[in-house]
């Protein structure tokens, strides 16, 4: 089992930042895949943006520019750096882990952590 703990949500206002933490612990074999998701009040939940253990970065397109994601893989831990929010980026953020062996696939969920931003 793997268990992520997010930290670093809040109140900002728009044009603001804030840097998400996330960090794993557990049975830490086999990391492939840390990201983060979000889930926004009658939305379902979406991709935010995400990073291999190789350091290949994906983001979604209305991040890009603004979203930093990064990770340490000796602490299992992945941020999320964001700058110039938008009211529109309100919701719970969630950090999500994907773990591969040779005989299964595991994909694990913080508890979420809410961001919201005032206009």
């Amino acid at each position: 089992q793997v268990h992520l703990v997010e930290s670093g949500g809040g109140l900002v206002q728009a044009g603001g930042s804030l840097r998400l933490s996330c960090a794993a612990s557990g049975s830490l074999f086999g990391i492939d895949t840390m990201g983060w998701y979000r889930q926004a009040p009658g939305k379902q939940r979406e991709l935010v943006a995400d990073i291999t253990g190789g350091g290949r970065t994906t983001y979604a397109d209305s991040v890009k520019g603004r979203f930093t994601i990064s990770r340490d893989n000796a602490k299992n831990a992945v941020y999320l750096q964001m700058s110039s929010l938008k009211p529109e980026d309100t919701g719970v953020y969630y950090c999500n882990l994907l773990q591969r062996s040779l005989y299964t696939t595991n994909n694990y969920w913080g508890q979420g952590t809410q961001v919201t931003v005032s206009s």
